[in-house]
């Protein structure tokens, strides 16, 4: 580190993550790197509080607007505060899978770094409400938090009263959120990337209230796996109401009108029918991606509907899908023949009749994730292996890859 400070002194962005760097490195850099705008100390172990207070002394660190210290176990209260009074002008705070993490930190960072406009907190389960209100004076835009059951519909209502122009928000498999939480920030006016993967308590009614607020035809991609309370009611609401402006909308969703869409997962959605399948993809002319995974609801006639309509398909997801069998996957060799990548582990009526009809049609594919199964014969894995754009990937115990070179 000491070469590099003498050769950049100009250095803008340091990436340090993953490696044995202790406080003497932290104070090199407050001496020979004031220009320095974005540092990552992600799962550095080996500093300390001590090491955090340097990054404030010499020339200091005082430009710093990006900072990561994602799995820094070590950094206490103090480290925090350290941090505060030496980079007040932080922007963006990256804190991922730090379990040590709690509310008294984010107040200590929060006294003096009022310009936080962004944070992540992701598998942090000891971050709460009381976390996200010491950020009430900062103006943030951008929330994520990933799996705390401390977050509940609270954090809403502050978003809805101190961040009024918040665009991101992903509350994945936070369980204490509802529907009055949607409720709560159906007035923002900017929201584009909403997240509720795994929120189990949410409902058609929730969607449905969101989707009729201010941001509801703003949104880019919305994100509702595994949310098993919704319906293709809600599916169809969705689909009434976004216009062409949506990119991607990951889970349960009849976008049948919104023709620019490519990207589409809705797995472990298991209210979504072939029905809601059908209506949503007539026009999806476009459409290159789509994850139902486990949905064990959907048919063969799910992949009917996909594949009459969507040829530019060319990742296909349908793992854990029981009710697909080798007829769904003639549909597939038929009409997807762009296909690269398939994925059919746990489809245990799938047989080598289904295989031998892939291998004819999908000539492009190159990734293929399926399952050991008794009903797949030798010859088929022999017919695999015998294509020349088809090798052998390490195998788990469970199901076999195979990619296409």
């Amino acid at each position: 580190m000491r070469i590099v400070s003498e050769g950049c002194p100009v250095l803008l962005y340091l990436n340090l993550s993953h490696t044995d760097i202790t406080n003497g490195t932290l104070r090199l850099l407050s001496r020979g790197f004031p220009n320095l705008q974005y540092l990552s100390l992600a799962y550095c172990r080996k500093f300390t509080d001590k090491g955090l207070q340097y990054l404030g002394s010499g020339r200091g660190c005082h430009k710093l607007i990006y900072l990561d210290i994602s799995g820094c176990l070590q950094i206490s209260v103090e480290g925090f505060r350290n941090i505060a009074n030496s980079c007040s002008g932080i922007q963006h705070l990256i804190i991922n899978e730090m379990p040590t993490l709690t509310d008294r930190c984010i107040q200590a960072l929060a006294e003096k770094c009022k310009q936080i406009v962004s944070v992540e907190f992701n598998e942090s389960p000891h971050v709460s409400d009381t976390g996200f209100k010491a950020l009430a004076q900062c103006k943030l835009v951008k929330m994520k938090i990933q799996g705390s059951n401390r977050i509940t519909d609270l954090s809403f209502k502050l978003m809805s009263k101190f961040w009024p122009h918040m665009k991101r928000i992903s509350v994945a498999d936070c369980q204490k959120i509802t529907d009055v939480g949607l409720k709560l920030i159906a007035s923002l006016d900017d929201i584009i990337v909403l997240n509720l993967s795994d929120c189990m308590r949410i409902s058609d009614a929730g969607i449905k209230t969101f989707v009729d607020g201010s941001s509801g035809s703003k949104i880019r991609e919305l994100s509702l796996a595994n949310c098993s309370y919704i319906t293709d009611s809600a599916v169809i609401k969705i689909a009434q109401r976004y216009c062409s402006t949506i990119y991607h909308l990951f889970a349960l969703d009849t976008l049948g009108k919104q023709w620019k869409i490519k990207e589409i997962t809705i797995s472990e959605c298991r209210q979504i029918s072939d029905a809601g399948i059908k209506k949503f993809c007539i026009d999806l002319r476009k459409l290159e991606y789509i994850d139902f995974s486990y949905c064990h609801q959907l048919s063969n006639n799910s992949l009917k509907y996909l594949t009459f309509n969507c040829h530019r398909l060319t990742s296909l997801s349908m793992a854990g899908c029981s009710k697909i069998t080798d007829t769904g996957i003639q549909f597939v060799a038929a009409g997807c023949t762009y296909l690269h990548y398939l994925d059919i582990s746990g489809c245990i009526n799938i047989t080598d009749k289904g295989l031998k009809c892939l291998i004819k049609g999908c000539l492009q594919l190159r990734i293929l994730k399926m399952p050991l199964f008794r009903s797949l014969k030798r010859a088929i894995f022999g017919s695999l292996g015998n294509l020349p754009r088809v090798q052998r990937l390490p195998s788990s115990k469970s199901a076999v890859h195979r990619t296409v070179s």
